[in-house]
C-alpha cells in the first residue's frame, strides 16, 4: 500500500538542521523499536513532510530537506517578552536560568512553551517562537509500515499504534 490520505504510516527517521556554518547537527531520531506513526492526511504532521512521504510504501528510503519556511516559520522577532520575576517567585516557585524551555498559558488558557534568553534583576526575557523556527530541517528514514486506517482512527483523527490497537 502507498501512502495516501487516510493512511497509518510507520516510520523510522533522523532529523538534523544546519547551522551556520553550513554543517549539519543531529536534533532527534525515531528508530524501528520506537517508530513515529502517524495518520497520514489530517494535519498532524507539517504539511511538507507529509508531501514528501506521499507515495512511499513500506521499505522506501526517504530523504529530504524542508526550508524554515515550510518548517516551523522563520524567526518571529515579535515574539519575544520579559516577563517579571514576579510570576515565577509569587508561588513560591525558582527562578528559571537561560537556556530552560519553561511552560506557558496564555489568558485563553492555551498552552505554550518558551524559551528563557536572559535573566534581568526585575524580569525574565523569553523567546516564544518555536525551537526549530528559523531552522531547515532535513530528514531521513525509512517506511516501516503503511497501512488502512481502521473506523475508529478515523473517527479519533489519529493514529492507535502500529497495530491500530494502542493508545486508548
Amino acid at each position: 500500500m502507498n501512502i495516501s490520505p487516510n493512511s497509518v504510516v510507520a516510520l523510522t527517521y533522523e532529523l538534523h538542521t544546519t547551522n551556520e556554518e553550513g554543517q549539519q547537527v543531529f536534533v532527534e531520531k525515531a528508530d524501528e523499536q520506537n517508530p513515529l506513526v502517524f495518520l497520514y492526511g489530517v494535519g498532524m504532521m507539517l504539511p511538507k513532510f507529509e508531501e514528501h512521504l506521499t507515495g512511499l510504501k513500506t521499505g522506501d528510503e526517504y530523504s529530504f530537506e524542508l526550508s524554515a519556511a515550510d518548517g516551523y516559520g522563520d524567526i518571529d522577532p515579535g515574539a519575544f517578552a520579559d516577563l517579571p520575576k514576579t510570576m515565577f517567585t509569587e508561588a513560591g516557585g525558582e527562578l528559571p536560568n537561560v537556556g530552560d524551555v519553561i511552560p506557558l498559558q496564555d489568558n485563553n488558557g492555551n498552552q505554550f512553551r518558551a524559551g528563557v534568553t536572559a535573566v534581568h534583576d526585575e524580569t525574565i526575557s523569553v523567546d516564544l517562537n518555536h525551537p526549530m523556527a528559523g531552522k531547515n530541517l532535513v530528514f531521513s528514514g525509512e517506511i516501516l509500515n503503511v497501512r488502512e486506517a481502521t473506523q475508529d482512527e478515523l473517527a479519533h483523527g489519529h493514529a492507535h499504534g502500529a497495530d491500530g490497537h494502542s493508545g486508548h
